[in-house]
């Protein structure tokens, strides 16, 4: 679907005072980032919708003041059948239109979610940038340019809010991606010609919009993007624009500025880390020091990062244990890990330990939809019904489907993992839980639970936690159902 078109009468030579402005605080971003050179050979990663499309066109308007290469790249996710292909064409006629290189892609989205047991959305993005890389591995780009906007930075800082972050988290999309990984860094390769750019962070999608009519340029339009069963689209359509209304008109860039505020932080937070876990950290015997002496902000960040060290990624409840935890004792950790407090204040770390975990298994679980579950020998089914209809569900596995994430995760349970059941006063250890059932370790190991973001909703003989149940009177609701395979 094509949108933007120029109106009738309407000349460039009427609309480039705006333009001009739009394109110089796009130039003063690139250059207060450091994001683009003279001479550097960039891609304009292109999908056809109007963030993207101004990209391209703000990168043409710039390209001779800053010294570009510029091309255009394209990878069709094979998601929505002709849409994409026409979104492909639309990408091909606009960069032979401005005679413009065309780099262009594709790969089975929904099949690699289902082999990788992704989501849509991560699994699109891990093949997108597969796919930058490999073009930078060819030394045919340096960089790619993305469309992502301020908008987009204010939606993830909010969204990352809700689900709770530190400082790292807050710190939203960064103007600069390496696609290099941890253990790639230290080879000889220049690490600047492995880099996503987002030269759009510091503009709104308002702007581009206006933009892209003003120079009489249409875009594609991506029915998905309205579509509210996706967390970020209730937020961008609902929740944002009633904050604005209601509480703050400038809230989009009140929370891009706490994003970059948060960078900074992070920064200087990385530095002083970095500074003082080779002095506590022994990562041979996977080993930590006391730290009695130093601020307990800091005392968090260092437990965080030795952990990340041998590939351990802790949530805040876990670092709060360990510094909590009494000597000598010791508690589980995520992935099979277990820390010991020894009597003189050491934390041990130890890979499987005294855990209670097999291989785990993860896997995507669509909103509505059904996936086969070959560990534990069942089907796992979404339903939306209406609400009259509830009474016809058993209310323990009953929800209220705008709490919930548009595509949930059913895994076996990790030591670590909290559950509040319904009618229970508190959450508790799903360990617990499951010991006081009298469950076979053989059968415990492999207990399903079901995950919307980091939260478990729900657990197999467990009733739902009673703050995600419908509220009466409710149009929807949402039914987890197990069941066994045929």
């Amino acid at each position: 679907m094509f949108r933007g078109e120029l109106p009738l009468g309407m000349g460039r030579q009427d609309v480039t005072l705006g333009v001009g402005k739009l394109a110089e605080n796009v130039l003063r971003y690139i250059r207060r980032h450091r994001l683009l050179k003279a001479g550097d050979r960039v891609g304009a990663a292109v999908s056809g919708g109007i963030d993207s499309v101004a990209l391209l066109r703000l990168l043409l308007d710039l390209r001779q003041e800053i010294g570009l290469v510029l091309s255009v790249v394209h990878f069709n996710h094979n998601l929505r059948g002709a849409a994409s292909e026409a979104d492909e064409q639309f990408v091909a006629q606009l960069a032979q239109n401005h005679e413009l290189e065309l780099h262009s892609g594709r790969g089975d989205v929904a099949q690699h979610a289902e082999t990788q047991h992704q989501s849509t959305e991560a699994a699109a993005r891990q093949l997108r940038y597969q796919y930058f890389r490999s073009l930078m591995e060819q030394a045919r780009l340096k960089c790619v340019a993305t469309g992502h906007t301020l908008d987009d930075q204010a939606e993830t800082v909010l969204m990352r809010i809700v689900r709770g972050a530190g400082t790292r988290g807050l710190s939203g999309i960064y103007p600069q991606r390496n696609l290099l990984q941890k253990n790639e860094v230290q080879l000889s390769v220049d690490s600047s010609q492995f880099t996503v750019i987002r030269p759009l962070l510091g503009t709104k999608r308002s702007e581009l919009e206006a933009y892209l009519r003003e120079i009489g340029q249409n875009w594609r339009e991506d029915s998905s993007n309205r579509d509210l069963r996706h967390a970020r689209n209730r937020v961008r359509h609902g929740i944002v624009p009633r904050l604005e209304r209601e509480l703050n008109p400038r809230v989009r860039e009140t929370l891009a500025e706490t994003a970059e505020i948060a960078r900074s932080e992070e920064e200087y937070w990385q530095a002083e880390v970095g500074r003082i876990l080779p002095e506590v950290w022994n990562g041979g015997l996977k080993k930590l020091k006391p730290m009695g002496g130093l601020a307990l902000a800091l005392r968090r960040r260092v437990i965080r990062a030795a952990a990340e060290s041998v590939g351990l990624r802790l949530e805040f409840k876990h670092v709060e244990e360990m510094l909590e935890l009494p000597a000598p004792s010791s508690t589980m950790l995520p992935q099979g890990w277990v820390v010991l407090k020894q009597k003189d204040g050491c934390w041990q770390f130890e890979a499987g330990g005294r855990a209670e975990t097999i291989s785990g298994y993860a896997y995507a679980l669509a909103v509505p939809g059904v996936v086969q579950v070959a560990e534990s020998g069942t089907c796992f089914e979404i339903l939306i019904v209406p609400g009259d209809a509830m009474p016809g569900y058993n209310p323990d596995h009953v929800f209220d489907p705008t709490l919930l994430r548009p595509e949930l995760t059913v895994r076996n349970w990790r030591p670590g993992d909290r559950f509040w059941p319904g009618h229970s006063k508190s959450s508790k250890k799903v360990k617990t839980l499951l010991q006081e059932r009298k469950l076979a370790a053989k059968e415990r190991k492999l207990w399903p639970v079901v995950v919307s973001g980091s939260e478990i909703v729900w657990v197999r003989g467990f009733p739902a936690p009673a703050r995600l149940r419908p509220r009466e009177g409710a149009k929807q609701a949402l039914v987890i159902q197990e069941y066994a395979k045929v």
